[in-house]
């Protein structure tokens, strides 16, 4: 499963965990402005904003999260059970799930203008190849001003305001929200005694103020704990300082291998975590294995060229030796 937030101080950021059971060698790719996206429907795309992020990349950059060069974030998140394409309607712009992302991310500069193109959108069943077929997946969109969560799901194309501004799984995303009344106790602060006032009882450690925060690695629960732990968080407002803040917040969540079993002797672990300054356009992330942030900067390349740029993901722990 996974996990996607944002996170704000004097500039905006957005990322993700992508929790599975096994990699698929993806890279973090550049789709420069004039890359032609062939969409399978929606006809073909000479120019568009360029954009960075995550992608497996065969011939075609399938992305995962990725942000456009005027801030706009969005990521796909697995979203089993639930996740229903359509078949294709008239009157509507018909566009595959695998292609969701650049679509988006290629005409819409911020979620207002996404809001408007969201409304004319269906999101059709139509395979990528017999190879890699679709996945169940529902999104998250975001910009420094709101985030908004996608999903097609049998009742149609919904779209929802994310005050949250952190997406996991399953459930829907309104009944994850719905389930947030169930902690509305959970406090920053020592509590107070509400039990009885013939007990004299006492906080005997730190905070205890968050007892009955989710600690488990289930969806609905990694909601609440991420939900609270970026609602709450503070730091100073550099690059360095928001970034760590960032990947802390993400960490709130990630998966160790050897608690998540697939079957097989698999395990689902956190394969990457992202972070985006969507306003700077610098892709920083770790890995499982290397834990220190590597960066890339997509304004470091060539922006109006016609070929995607890719840089394999470093996964060998790096290690700041200090003697």
């Amino acid at each position: 499963m996974c996990t996607a937030a944002t996170y704000k101080t004097k500039d905006h950021y957005f990322g993700r965990n992508l929790d599975l059971e096994y990699s698929y060698h993806e890279t973090v790719t550049v789709t420069p402005r004039n890359y032609p996206f062939e969409f399978r429907k929606a006809g073909k795309t000479e120019s568009h904003y360029a954009m960075i992020g995550m992608a497996f990349v065969q011939g075609y950059p399938l992305y995962y999260d990725a942000v456009n060069e005027k801030g706009l974030g969005m990521a796909g998140l697995n979203f089993p059970g639930n996740a229903d394409y359509k078949e294709e309607q008239e009157g509507k712009i018909n566009v595959s799930p695998f292609e969701f992302i650049p679509f988006i991310l290629g005409q819409c500069a911020d979620l207002k203008e996404a809001r408007v193109l969201l409304e004319k959108i269906n999101l059709v069943k139509i395979n990528f190849s017999e190879q890699l077929p679709l996945s169940p997946l529902h999104w998250m969109i975001s910009d420094r001003e709101g985030s908004l969560v996608v999903e097609s799901i049998k009742d149609g194309l919904k779209i929802y305001e994310n005050p949250t501004g952190v997406m996991t799984n399953n459930p829907c995303f309104d009944m994850q929200l719905f389930n947030l009344n169930n902690y509305m106790s959970l406090s920053t602060e020592p509590p107070a005694n509400s039990f009885s006032d013939k007990l004299n009882l006492t906080a005997y450690s730190r905070g205890m103020g968050g007892m009955g925060l989710p600690g488990d690695l289930s969806s609905a629960s990694r909601f609440v704990k991420a939900a609270f732990t970026r609602m709450n968080s503070l730091s100073a407002d550099t690059e360095e300082a928001s970034i760590s803040q960032f990947f802390h917040i993400l960490g709130s969540v990630y998966q160790q291998r050897g608690l998540v079993h697939m079957g097989k002797g698999e395990y689902e672990i956190t394969i990457y975590s992202s972070c985006c300054n969507t306003d700077k356009g610098i892709y920083y992330y770790t890995t499982y294995e290397n834990s220190q942030i590597t960066a890339v900067d997509m304004h470091r390349e060539d922006l109006d060229g016609k070929e995607l740029i890719n840089y394999p993901l470093v996964t060998g722990q790096q290690i700041n030796w200090q003697n």
